[in-house]
Parts: structure tokens; sequence; C-alpha cells
């Protein structure tokens, strides 16, 4: 039997699994089971398993952040504080057809910054913006591209959930992968907010309809504004460890909610119930893929993983370009956290060993390589056909947009994170430059 034979067969029938629609933490784990037993591991090896899944994800106090970020989210969306805070930015921002687009841009800043939840800003965006960019003259495409990219900001601008799997998976620091997406995500904001200034051209200026009070814009906004700050300045300061500001967090939107007379027995309840059912998931699909990536190493795959990326050749930027396209690619048909999981492990160690003469070593490389990835999975919530945003913002739609019109539009904005993509890797200093 090749030695190829069982990594290929065990990454061939995850894939399809997946694909299928089965549970992914079920499948990755189903799969390392079988493999256990097909291979000529031993069955000792489940006692393995088990010590992996406590040390790296039972007893990971790193990970009490994401349902702490996540409560704090839900917290800002069920009680209508984001709402309000999107509500103020646009009165501020939509004295044109070109500031109506920027300021959704602006507000998906704030909503990825206060919730990092995609669903979440990207629904809310549909429902605020998608008429006023209609009234404002944007065509239906370029306005679905804009609210579907706007919303998934969330996912790389911090507090990101995924930066905290990233820094996990890579054992960097967090603040520092906190503070190593600064730089990129306000690039994508300029190059989004480029697009949109130039689509926006021609456009008629629009009529306001209430006046901008300083006050009522401050207090509207203000909290959020300040909730976001400390939490992320504790973080990168390095005043808070990520687990106790997202303490802070979830503590800071509740007074926020008491501030607005929002908060409710209810609202609470909900949102917690939420929490726990997002969170179970995350974890779940954690458990699964520390099990599958310890049997397809056991059995040779990460052997045959870089021989097939240094296949191509063993320059290093080759080599982080073959990775760079394969993260890519696998983006059409699986989540961030199933890439991330999955592969992390087994790229990580290539890429760290290699010399890409821009002056950064050791931790530098892992903490640029990280956001490297970071901004080419946020990709994967655009790129057809099973791209989150898309589902998310058609859904919300209803019959305002159709698929194609989607499709259509976000297609400038994937080119746009992809031009970003390669500045990112010419120009390392705009990731570390914001790091300690």
């Amino acid at each position: 039997m090749s030695e190829a034979f069982l990594p290929l067969a065990m990454a061939a029938l995850t894939l399809t699994g997946i694909i299928a629609g089965y549970r992914v933490g079920m499948v990755l784990a189903g799969s390392a089971a079988l493999f256990i037993l097909a291979s000529d591991l031993p069955t000792a090896f489940f006692n393995l398993l088990i010590s992996r899944i406590y040390a790296n994800v039972l007893s990971n106090w790193l990970l009490v952040a994401i349902p702490m970020f996540i409560f704090m989210g839900l917290i800002l969306e069920t009680s209508g504080v984001a709402e309000r805070s999107l509500r103020a930015a646009q009165r501020a921002l939509g004295g044109s057809a070109a500031g109506m687009g920027f300021s959704v841009l602006v507000i998906g800043l704030l909503l990825a910054a206060s919730s990092g939840i995609v669903g979440a800003s990207v629904v809310l965006l549909a429902l605020l913006a998608l008429p006023r960019l209609e009234e404002a003259g944007y065509d239906k495409a370029t306005s679905a591209g804009l609210v579907a990219s706007s919303g998934t900001l969330a996912i790389l601008i911090p507090p990101s959930v995924m930066l905290i799997v990233l820094g996990d998976q890579l054992q960097t620091p967090v603040p520092d992968m906190f503070a190593g997406a600064i730089g990129p995500g306000l690039l994508l904001v300029v190059a989004y907010g480029a697009y949109v200034i130039w689509q926006a051209r021609g456009l008629p200026p629009l009529a306001r309809n209430e006046t901008v009070s300083l006050p009522n814009l401050l207090f509207d906004l203000g909290p959020l504004l300040a909730l976001v700050v400390s939490v992320l300045g504790s973080i990168i300061a390095g005043i808070a460890t990520p687990t106790e500001a997202s303490g802070l967090g979830a503590f800071g939107a509740l007074v926020i909610t008491f501030l607005y007379g929002k908060f409710s027995l209810s609202m609470l309840m909900n949102a917690a119930r939420q929490t726990v059912v997002t969170t179970s998931l995350v974890l779940f699909v954690m458990i699964g893929a520390t099990c599958f990536s310890a049997v397809f190493k056991g059995i040779g795959g990460d052997d045959l993983v870089e021989t097939g990326i240094l296949a191509f050749g063993t320059d290093p930027f080759t080599v982080l370009t073959v990775v760079m396209i394969a993260i890519f690619l696998l983006g059409f048909v699986l989540d961030w956290l199933e890439i991330t999981l999955i592969l992390l492990p087994i790229f990580a160690p290539i890429i760290a060993g290699l010399d890409f003469g821009n002056g950064l070593a050791g931790n530098d490389v892992l903490i640029w390589f990280g956001i490297l990835v970071a901004v080419n999975l946020q990709t994967s919530f655009l790129t057809p056909p099973f791209g989150f945003s898309l589902f998310y913002l058609r859904g919300a739609a209803g019959d305002r947009l159709t698929t194609s019109q989607i499709y259509r539009g976000v297609m400038p904005f994937i080119a746009l994170q992809l031009l970003v993509l390669a500045l990112l890797i010419l120009f390392p200093g705009l990731i570390t430059g914001f790091t300690s």
C-alpha cells in the first residue's frame, strides 16, 4: 500500500463528508476514529486523543474569550444598541451618494469592532443600508457587494473570534494578532471606500430629511465607541489578557443596555442561549479537528502535504503562494474554522522554517503568516457558492436582491481583498508595524 494512500483517502473522505452536509465535528472525529482502525496506529492512540482534547481544548483558558465576545456581540445586537449606533452613523455620513456608501463601511467597521459576528453584521446592514443605497442611486449588484463585504469585516477586525483561534493554533500572543489585524483592516476599508467613491461618481446628492445634533450623535455612538476602545485598548496595551478583556466587554455591553433602557431578562436569556449554542458548535469542531490533525499526522499526512507544497519549488515566496492559493480555493467549499483547525497545524511549521528575507524572524513570521491567513479566509465568506455572507444577505434582502446580483456584486470586493493580501505579503510592516 502506497504511503500516500491513507492520508489522501482520509482527506478525501473528510472533504466529501463535509460537502455532503454532515456535522463537521462528527466528520472530523469519525474519520479520525476510522483511520486509527484502518492504519497501523495502535488502538492506544485513542488515549492520546483524549489527552490532546483535554490539553488543547477543554483546559485552554484562552478559549474562554470566545463565548464572552460572542455574548457581547449578541447583547448589542438583540438589545437594539448596535442598530441605534448604526442609524446615528448613517445620519452623520449620509449627505451625499459617496457619503452614504462610505457610511455603510463605517457602520460595518463599528459592528466588526463591537460584535465580531458576521451573520449579525450582514443582516443588520442589509436591513438598514440596502434601502438607503437604493435611494442614493447605487445599482443593486454594487449595493449587495458593499453590504456583504462590509459585514464580513467582523471576522477580521478585533476582537475577532477567528484571530483568537488563529493565535491559539499558531501559539502566538493574541494581543499581537489583534494589533497586527489593525493595519490590514483599515487598508481594506480604504480599498472598499475608493471603490465606493468611484461607483458613486455622477450620482446626485441626497436631500437630508433631518438635522444631525452633535449631543445626540455622541449619546448614540459614544458608549459603543468607548466599549470598543476599552476592550481593544486593554488587550493591545497589555493591561488585560484577551480572556479578561472579553469579560469586560460582556459586562460593558450589559451596562450600555441599562444606559439606553434596553435591558430585559428575556433579552439576556436569549443572548445567553444563543451564546451556549454557538460556543458548543465551535468547540465541537475544535475537538473533532484535534482528533483529525493528530491521526492525519500519525499516518504521515503532514509529510505528504509538505512534499506536495515543496514540489512547486523551495523558494519561500513560492511556498507561501501555494499555501495561500490552497486556502483560497478551499474557502469556496469550507468554512474558516474548518480550514484553520485542519490546515494550520500542518502549514505553520513549514512557514516557520522558511527565511523570507524581509527582516522577520521567529514569532513575527507566524504573526505575519497568521494575519495573511485571516485576510485570505475573509474571502471565504464572499466566494460562491458556499460563502456564508452571501447566504445571510440573500435571506435578509428577500425579493430586493437576486442571487446573481449578489454574486456579481461581491466579485470586485473579492478582487480588492486579494490585492490587499498581495500588498501585505510584499510589505509585512503593514502588519508587524502595529505589534509590540
